[in-house]
């Protein structure tokens, strides 16, 4: 699954000793600990069991089940195998459907729907999934009211996320057999992803970032090119160049936790607007500048999605034009790149 953790929680992780936390601890409404070196290779159930020996594997498991586990903030399943250094929140306590997982009337924009699926335009400030800080006003609780048969299908259907400030398409599973079939799709990496991009610095061509992505070691809310994560590749490609900054088109081989942010930076390039990655324009008392300087979030939006249908088996295409504040951005650069 596309990975993308809450860039808006700044709560500091900790490691769990086994043992360390008891039910009765008074602040564990939500327990963060980091998966030891020592269980690597095992299912997330069996690892948790070895870190929370006061709670039964099979409690565990059903925790798992009703989404109150996030690994690296991503919804998962007690049979997804672990390798270290993972951000791991557990939900012992009871916020339960009624609250965490209830239907809000939240305003959507839908692309497309059919029995299947639905193609959604996420906004600027939503939160995909319920989690650390955000139980509530997110694109789940909106699914579940738009749709309420999501209520049967695990996570509402939801197989891969935005960050909660990146806008674009997000495609949601209507039936199971459907989220089967997306989830394998993404494991395949069969379905294709590009983002508009405005990155700091002036790019004169694309180019392929190919580095492994994993916890930041000291700041473990960031992320980071780190020698033990994951593979991650972004290709990208220059659409337009500005005075200080470059439209690009990012197109996603993997899904990493804030892989375009994160690759981005790493190549001195980090992306307008970004709170956590983001740098400073190299002339930041010019106009283009102070544009740049003055744009509230990461410049980064999913405007492309293509997948196979999971019930026609068709390839299925969508495009999401930029968000107005992109867009009156772009605009405004253009301006002033003929000034």
């Amino acid at each position: 699954m596309t990975s993308s953790i809450n860039s808006d929680d700044q709560s500091g992780d900790y490691s769990v000793k086994p043992g360390s936390l008891t039910p009765s601890d008074p602040d564990c409404a939500v327990l963060a600990l980091i998966i030891p070196i020592g269980c690597a290779g095992l299912r997330l159930d069996q690892a948790l069991a070895k870190l929370l020996p006061h709670w039964s594997r099979s409690r565990l498991q059903t925790w798992i089940a009703e989404n109150r586990v996030t690994l690296d903030d991503q919804p998962t399943t007690a049979k997804h195998k672990v390798w270290g250094n993972e951000c791991v929140r557990v939900l012992p306590h009871d916020i339960t459907h009624e609250t965490a997982f209830r239907p809000e009337n939240i305003d959507l924009t839908v692309i497309y729907e059919d029995d299947a699926l639905i193609v959604i335009d996420k906004p600027a400030g939503l939160v995909t999934h319920p989690g650390n800080g955000n139980w509530n006003g997110t694109l789940l609780n909106a699914l579940l009211h738009h749709a309420p048969q999501l209520e049967h299908v695990p996570r509402a259907g939801i197989v891969h996320r935005l960050d909660k400030n990146t806008t674009g398409l997000l495609v949601i599973a209507k039936t199971v057999e459907a989220q089967t079939s997306l989830v394998r799709q993404l494991q395949q990496r069969t379905v294709k992803r590009d983002y508009l991009a405005l990155a700091l610095g002036e790019i004169q061509q694309g180019g392929l970032v190919d580095a492994p992505i994993g916890r930041h070691p000291t700041q473990r809310t960031k992320m980071a090119v780190t020698a033990t994560g994951k593979p991650a590749r972004t290709h990208y490609q220059v659409i337009e160049t500005f005075f200080q900054c470059t439209l690009l088109q990012c197109s996603l081989e993997t899904g990493r936790t804030h892989q375009i942010r994160v690759h981005m930076n790493t190549i001195g390039h980090a992306l307008i607007g970004d709170p956590v990655y983001g740098g400073k324009p190299i002339s930041p008392e010019s106009k283009t500048g102070q544009l740049i300087s003055s744009f509230p979030r990461q410049a980064l939006h999913a405007r492309k999605l293509s997948l196979i249908h999971p019930k026609t088996g068709q390839v299925c295409n969508w495009e999401a034009p930029a968000p107005e504040d992109i867009d009156v951005l772009l605009q405004t650069l253009r301006q002033l790149k003929k000034n």
